[in-house]
């Protein structure tokens, strides 16, 4: 059965998952700020760069106007961390009082902040490994054909079959908490080095005093983790890590296409959450608040 389905956002992932459920035969309407690619996917459609180079472009309603898209019965959130506030006021004219809004951003605290405006029953949340560079606005390449991970809800299940028919590799989990942690642990270790040395995710397994400080700051949002009794998908930090920066090489992090645009980033809600929460508990992250010191400086966050 075909939906419609509003996804807010207009950057890299936004524009691959309006791409592929379009070609899925859902209609898709995109909720965004940014004007640049807004006009772009207005007049050029939502356009996916394969493996092979070949570009195909997509049929998408654009808009700044949380009015055009009411009523909206599913909204997939694929905003940075820092915009969550503006998105979750948005949400509550656009979401149908029966709507659910689908957090799969990178970070913790976005599913809190959503339900603050909607309600805990209207948020779910997941995670996504999948990877994507824009290219340009309204332009994406595909990255590494990762995973799509959501949480186990029975008010997802036409969301779900839509996702299945634009062939996500899709998976329910039980403990949706876990996978959110565990890629917390990844994000906090590769995003902030990569987006300091300016270097794909595969690079920092070739300096030996990146590579130790990548283990480092994964071990320390670890322990994080563990304090809040969290149970992490995998048992060593460190070789997880490791194993996604290889399977990723050629990736340029999300933090690094931040930087390179010279946008805010979501070192705020990556390591800046695993000081907060560290300090919480009385653990000392020193990584994770120098890479959330020297990323703030870069960008111009202070």
């Amino acid at each position: 059965m075909k939906q419609d389905i509003l996804l807010v956002g207009t950057g890299a992932l936004a524009t691959l998952f309006a791409a592929r459920l379009s070609e899925a035969g859902h209609s898709v309407s995109m909720l965004g700020t940014w004007k640049n690619g807004l006009y772009a996917l207005q007049q050029n459609g939502a356009r996916i760069v394969d493996a092979n180079g070949n570009e195909r472009a997509y049929k998408v309603h654009a808009t700044d106007d949380e009015r055009e898209v009411a009523g909206a019965k599913f909204a997939l959130v694929l905003v940075k961390s820092w915009q969550t506030e503006r998105v979750a006021r948005q949400l509550r004219n656009s979401l149908a009082s029966d709507g659910l809004a689908l957090t799969l951003q990178n970070g913790i605290g976005n599913r809190e902040t959503l339900a603050r405006e909607l309600g805990p029953a209207r948020v779910s949340m997941g995670i996504t490994t999948t990877g994507a560079t824009l290219l340009g606005p309204g332009l994406v390449k595909m990255g590494g054909e990762g995973i799509l991970s959501l949480e186990q809800n029975q008010a997802l299940g036409p969301l779900e079959a839509a996702l299945r028919s634009s062939n996500f590799n899709l998976q329910m989990v039980n403990d949706a908490q876990s996978l959110i942690w565990g890629k917390l642990v990844i994000n906090a270790a590769i995003n902030p080095l990569t987006a300091l040395l300016q270097v794909p995710n595969g690079e920092l397994l070739s300096r030996p005093k990146a590579r130790k400080m990548m283990g480092a700051l994964a071990r320390e949002a670890a322990e994080v983790a563990e304090a809040e009794h969290v149970h992490l998908p995998f048992s060593n930090p460190v070789d997880a890590v490791e194993d996604v920066a290889r399977k990723t090489a050629t990736n340029l992090s999300s933090m690094f296409q931040d930087v390179l645009r010279g946008a805010p980033t979501e070192i705020d809600a990556i390591c800046g959450a695993v000081m907060k929460r560290g300090q919480k508990h009385g653990i000392k992250t020193p990584y994770n608040k120098a890479c959330w010191t020297m990323v703030r400086a870069t960008v111009g966050q202070f």
